[in-house]
């Protein structure tokens, strides 16, 4: 079932409650992971609303695990000292953070290395922490869970590359299906004989007998792992694209044909600095390259998404319990926010109330962008007066944010914007703006202006605020205001209830009612 298909009026619609201050989902608010891959060593320290987390600490290491490991059968010396290195540091930060114990993964290389065993020997020697090594189905699988903490409701294939292997997981109707592993990481792939000709034939081959395995067919595509993002990064450099958030960055197929089509050719260490892509990431893009080129060929899909959340993410939503998975990881992230750093928490639940009637026709999924907008609009109130609406357009397009796409950031951010001010006049957003429609730009400024007007009344609750009325056919704005409320509809708010009318292009009714009888 489709998670944004339904709303209920009684709570915060399909998902209810939000879970953050349950006691049992705050055990999950620190949690620490460490992720042993063949290419990068990496400590994430989840942190925030257990749904949606932050990351609250974030290293990594580039240390080549797996690199050589075809021709000697064992791991890089060098990169298996760093690894270590790693390992005992990251340890050591989480003791200092008196962390629950790490959980500790480590893939491909690992598993493969005759000295594998020896080395998980060591770190448990040297620092405590078992390593578990998981098999390229569990990778697989953990890596597209990872993709369901940020999309619950995903239907498609993941895509997961490392530096010594592949793995592709079917979802459906947001759980795991079938999933397999291939050896098309980049480390490996750089002594394939037979040249360029040679390199193609062998993804493909590889590719095709992973296809068939797990039965997929073309959809839509979800791709985790950093030499997929590197290729995303540069994808938005060559395109211009306004937004670098990588997380629901999304491709068409011809599109990312011409991105792959261009590296082979693009001089990749002169345009480094400005895609902020390391030296070593970017050594392994022309290969990482060739083998989404063969992804696109071999499955097709109809689109193509990035996703930041993977094996790390994975492991986390390992842990949650299964009501906890079906939240919505963007309302569980501004329930959040806002207990945290609103003036009157709560007071977004009842804003959303109180404008409400100005979209009983709107769609579950714009519903659930001004509930979200509802509970971001006062988390940014300590930024000085003149930068508050600009630091609101930031938070919402820049923030770490699950389940919200490009669109819906820009959609939000200039709502928030517009709670804070009645025009634009900087014209430093006007790129992001491009990414949405126009109608969608003047939607987004009479809700930042509806909530604008709502956050007069932030004193009151619900039962003595009194409520709006929109009757859209005769473009007539009705506001029916309590005797408790009267005495703050003041000058301020009266122009403020005028611009919103402006926005909508309505007339106006003010209706005081009356005091109830005791």
């Amino acid at each position: 079932m489709d998670m944004l298909a339904t709303e209920t009026t009684d709570d915060w619609g399909p998902f209810g409650r939000p879970l953050f201050n349950d006691d049992d989902a705050r055990n999950l608010s620190r949690v620490g992971v460490v992720d042993v891959g063949s290419n990068s060593v990496r400590l994430v320290i989840f942190d925030g609303a257990a749904r949606s987390p932050a990351y609250f600490y974030n290293e990594k290491i580039l240390c080549g695990l797996g690199e050589g490991l075809d021709e000697t059968g064992r791991l890089n010396p060098r990169g298996r000292q760093r690894a270590l290195d790693a390992i005992r540091r990251f340890q050591t930060l989480a003791d200092g953070l008196n962390l629950a114990p790490l959980t500790a993964v480590a893939t491909a290389a690992v598993r493969e290395a005759s000295d594998g065993p020896e080395f998980c020997a060591e770190v448990l020697h040297s620092t405590g922490l078992r390593l578990h090594v998981i098999d390229g189905t569990e990778e697989a699988r953990l890596a597209a869970q990872g993709v369901l903490l940020g999309w619950p409701w995903a239907d498609g294939l993941v895509c997961d590359i490392g530096g010594s292997s592949m793995e592709l997981a079917v979802l459906t109707d947001g759980k795991v299906g079938q999933r397999g592993t291939a050896p098309l990481g980049p480390l490996r792939l750089n002594r394939i004989s037979g040249g360029k000709k040679g390199l193609r034939a062998h993804i493909e081959k590889e590719i095709t007998l992973l296809r068939d395995k797990i039965e997929a067919s073309p959809r839509p595509l979800y791709l985790v792992g950093g030499s997929w993002r590197a290729i995303a990064r540069l994808d938005m450099y060559r395109r211009n694209y306004p937004l670098k958030v990588l997380h629901e960055y999304h491709m068409t197929a011809a599109e990312l044909r011409k991105t792959l089509k261009w590296i082979e050719t693009a001089d990749l260490d002169t345009i480094r600095p400005e895609t902020g892509i390391s030296a070593d990431r970017l050594a392994l893009v022309p290969i990482a390259a060739q083998v989404l080129a063969g992804v696109l060929r071999v499955l097709k899909p109809r689109e193509i998404n990035i996703s930041s959340f993977g094996l790390r993410e994975g492991l986390l939503y390992e842990q949650m319990p299964p009501r906890l998975r079906n939240r919505d990881p963007l309302i569980e992230a501004c329930q959040f926010a806002e207990a945290k750093d609103a003036r009157v928490p709560g007071f977004g639940k009842e804003l959303y109330r109180f404008i409400r009637p100005l979209y009983s026709r709107a769609p579950v999924a714009r519903l659930r962008l001004i509930r979200a907008a509802c509970l971001l609009h006062d988390v940014s109130w300590r930024t000085h007066p003149d930068y508050r609406p600009d630091v609101c357009f930031d938070y919402a397009t820049r923030a770490n944010l699950g389940g919200l796409n490009h669109q819906g950031r820009v959609f939000l951010g200039l709502a928030l914007l517009h709670r804070y001010k009645n025009s634009r006049s900087s014209d430093r957003f006007d790129p992001l703006l491009s990414l949405i429609a126009p109608d969608d730009i003047v939607q987004a400024e009479i809700l930042g202006k509806a909530m604008r007007f709502g956050a007069m009344f932030t004193a009151q609750n619900g039962d003595s605020l009194g409520g709006l009325r929109w009757h859209s056919q005769q473009k007539k704005l009705v506001l029916s205001i309590g005797p408790k409320a009267m005495a703050l509809y003041g000058e301020v708010a009266q122009a403020r209830f005028l611009s919103l009318a402006k926005a909508l292009g309505a007339e106006t009714d003010v209706v005081a009612l009356r005091r109830s009888r005791p």
